[in-house]
């Protein structure tokens, strides 16, 4: 285990959620699951479940132990992409049951996670020395839901 890892609040589907990201990204599985040997301010011994698992072999954890806070847009994963058809790939898979697209490559999962799907690309376009073709990368961006690499990168060459 990472000495520092997320660790993921859900009411009642942190196997679940595991599950589903690890069927999404390679280098990722389930390591154990189990429940909280005791009593906790979320119930009695054995209803607290807890999740250890890795995406990309980088550690979470998620616990079910009933309703809290949600999630929302402070904190996301980004996943940064090589090219379009993984951009595609992984923007439909957590999409898949129940996710809803949001602005500038945002999404929020069927279990309300957020995540930022965007193509390394664009990092490098907005760091680019020409400010003014980062700028119309940037602002493109503004204006789309799931990334286009090739509209992003014609935006930046100012086509």
């Amino acid at each position: 285990m990472s000495k520092i890892s997320p660790c993921l609040w859900f009411e009642s589907e942190a196997e679940e959620a595991a599950k589903f990201y690890v069927s999404i990204f390679p280098d990722s599985r389930v390591n154990s699951v189990s429940s909280m040997p005791a009593d906790s301010p979320s119930g009695p011994a054995g209803s607290v479940k807890i999740v250890a698992f890795e995406l990309f072999g980088r550690s979470f954890t998620a616990m079910s132990a009933g309703r809290l806070d949600p999630f929302n847009h402070a904190v996301s994963f980004m996943v940064s992409c090589d090219n379009q058809a993984e951009v595609d790939r992984y923007w439909e898979a957590l999409l898949a049951g129940g996710g809803k697209p949001k602005e500038c490559g945002w999404l929020e999962d069927r279990y309300g996670l957020h995540w930022q799907v965007v193509p390394r690309v664009l990092l490098e376009m907005m760091s680019a020395p020409d400010r003014e073709a980062g700028k119309r990368a940037a602002q493109a961006m503004m204006g789309m839901v799931k990334l286009d690499i090739a509209a992003l990168q014609a935006a930046f060459e100012g086509k």
